[in-house]
């Protein structure tokens, strides 16, 4: 067993110069080990190999205090050029607040789809914190904020049931 491994080690150590991607190390043929051969397409081998980086996408993200982020900012670009991503104290608006039932979630993902056409500019989260589903919006570092984009959501008669609260945001540095 020890031989083995010694002898997977240098073989490893040995192909860290040759500047091989992973499907071409997963596809070489090894003595007595048989060989693996890739039938797929050339994005999937890109994105296993990271030699084409793809465009950031808008999928559905677990957030560190366990909300689950559903409309990412619509006007997104590289993340690298805008600084790292943090949590501060802030508050967000609460648009809805359900059961913990299946309609609850529906709801709550309708009441983000809502907000989001009413105003694309400001992420909204849909979330589970049990045993109540939530859709809370914005990040706003002060009360201020939080207060006009309120006052704009009761004029426009959409969501009276909303209130401002305190959260966790996502800013960037």
């Amino acid at each position: 067993m020890k031989y083995t491994l010694s002898l997977i080690f240098c073989l490893g150590v040995l192909n860290a110069g040759a500047q091989q991607t992973f499907t071409e190390k997963l596809q070489k043929v090894v003595e007595s080990a048989g060989r693996i051969i890739l039938h797929q397409d050339k994005s999937i081998t890109d994105l296993v190999n990271n030699t084409n980086k793809p465009a950031a996408t808008p999928v559905q993200r677990r957030q560190v205090d366990g909300t689950v982020s559903q409309f990412p900012d619509s006007t997104a670009v590289d993340s690298l050029s805008l600084g790292p991503k943090v949590k501060i104290n802030g508050f967000r608006i609460q648009v809805y607040f359900g059961d913990n039932s299946r309609k609850g979630k529906t709801e709550a993902r309708a009441a983000g789809l809502r907000f989001r056409n009413s105003f694309p500019e400001l992420p909204v989260y849909v979330s589970f914190n049990s045993p109540h589903w939530l859709c809370r919006a914005g990040d706003f570092r002060t009360m201020e904020e939080a207060s006009e984009v309120l006052r704009q959501i009761r004029e426009m008669g959409i969501f009276r049931e909303a209130v401002i609260v305190k959260s966790k945001i996502n800013v960037r540095l």
